[in-house]
């Protein structure tokens, strides 16, 4: 009954008492009936309702009994919306006219005088069909985001640093909740492997996890991208779309580069999270959503609250719990496990399965700043991996610009006093292999401020 209840009939016949008749019968079974004596309001109907179901009689001229004219109306409705199911009305006898309308698209007829039991029974077979599509509809569209997932770049968040185990502990604590995330950091952080890592976590992983990097939608396309649309809704609307809010339903949506999103998007984005409730464009239909949320940005949300280029209200909204994920910089004892894990996964793919790293190169890459975190410590070593000759990848196999390493020359990009700092402390362990008290002694440091300067920068 739920399914009849959420239904849109529309009922087009040229006699006044069959539309009564057929209204007070279906008003109490489905959603909404409307009805239309003259076939030529037809297009601005179907525009206006966006009927699940039209019953449409045959014939409208006077003392004209051949179907005709009903016949090219249903392919009227067929080209405005192919979607739509149309339940023929017709006269005793003019069953040849009837199987011809079901050759063009017809799901079913029903015959004047008709029996109520049999014509509610016809209307419910109908409309429990559509309702099978549309469910059918959702399922591609999910397959659709699974079948994006696996072939995403997949990985493990893998680190050991005292600033992971805490991200590690909040995910824990927030994934078996429906609390909205934000997560934030620079690029290449890995903000979309702590995202998957809630997902995976919590109870919608059953279901489908839909990305969406908010900045690569065009502004013009914002609306339909997430709300979805009708056929016909705009110029391009060559058929209907559910937008992403709408394919995330039971699963988690993960909105990348939140920051992005313009003043005018930000209000309609609250009132959809808010309410759960969307409307697609070209309808006066309300869709229901339940959807986990998770968004992340690089941006300085609270800073863009104050130049009021991003909404509080919204900043409140999606960040129930929020994460900072730490640049790579910050947590160089994590290279090592980060360096084994892409050997590990790199060698197997290209076939050099006694590949390894030389302790001088695992030096130099950790010495590097890192401006593109964790991306480019991966690329670095696919790279490398790719072009070494040798089973042991040595320092030469990795190249920066001349400005990420010390002993090549500083220019005003490196002026960083934090990152100047750290590279000597890293240059000072590296000269004296790790012994902390010398290392201090040539960087004029009690070994117990050095020990402080370490546990800053991440390096014990």
């Amino acid at each position: 009954m739920t399914k009849l209840k959420d239904s849109t009939v529309l009922i087009i016949d040229d006699e006044e008492d069959i539309l009564f008749t057929l209204k007070i019968l279906l008003k109490n079974h489905v959603g909404h009936v409307f009805t239309e004596s003259n076939p030529f309001h037809l297009p601005r109907l179907i525009r206006q309702h966006q009927p699940d179901l039209i019953l449409l009689d045959l014939n409208y001229r006077t003392n004209t009994h051949t179907g005709e004219e009903g016949l090219s109306w249903l392919e009227k409705i067929k080209t405005l919306s192919p979607r739509t199911e149309v339940i023929i009305i017709t006269a005793h006898g003019d069953v040849d006219i009837a199987v011809k309308a079901l050759k063009q698209g017809a799901s079913d007829f029903i015959e004047k005088p008709w029996h109520n039991e049999k014509l509610l029974s016809t209307v419910k077979s109908t409309l429990e069909l559509i309702s099978s599509k549309k469910e059918i509809q959702q399922l591609e569209n999910t397959r659709e985001h699974l079948a994006n997932q696996l072939n995403a770049i997949n990985g493990e968040m893998v680190g050991a640093s005292k600033v992971m185990e805490t991200i590690f502990r909040t995910i824990n604590k927030v994934a078996g909740t429906d609390a909205n995330v934000l997560i934030l950091g620079e690029n290449g952080t890995g903000k979309e492997m702590v995202a998957r890592a809630i997902h995976q976590a919590s109870k919608r992983n059953k279901e489908v996890f839909v990305k969406v990097d908010v900045g690569s939608v065009a502004e013009s396309l914002i609306e339909s991208e997430f709300f979805g649309h009708k056929k016909g809704a705009f110029t391009d609307a060559h058929e209907d779309r559910i937008g992403r809010f709408e394919a995330a339903q039971n699963g988690t949506l993960f909105l990348d580069e939140i920051g992005n999103l313009s003043p005018a998007a930000q209000s309609k984005f609250l009132s959809a999270i808010q309410n759960m409730v969307i409307t697609p464009i070209g309808t006066n239909q309300a869709v229901a959503v339940n959807f986990r949320l998770i968004c992340a940005t690089n941006e300085m949300l609270n800073e863009m609250v104050q130049k009021r280029s991003f909404r509080q209200d919204l900043l409140y909204r999606i960040n129930t719990v929020e994460i900072h994920v730490p640049p790579l910089r910050e947590r160089i004892g994590d290279i090592p496990i980060l360096v084994d894990y892409f050997i590990k996964t790199f060698k197997e793919k290209y076939g050099k399965e006694d590949l390894s790293i030389s302790p001088d190169a695992l030096k130099k890459l950790e010495m590097h700043d890192w401006p593109g975190n964790i991306r480019e410590l991966r690329h670095s070593l696919e790279r490398a991996i790719i072009l070494s000759e040798t089973a042991e990848l040595m320092p030469e196999d990795f190249r920066f610009s001349d400005s990420d390493d010390l002993d090549e020359g500083t220019d005003s990009s490196d002026l960083n006093i934090e990152q100047m700092e750290r590279k000597l402390i890293l240059q000072a362990l590296q000269l004296h292999k790790g012994n902390i008290t010398k290392a201090a002694e040539d960087l004029g440091l009690t070994r117990a401020a050095l020990y402080r300067r370490l546990d800053k920068f991440g390096l014990q």
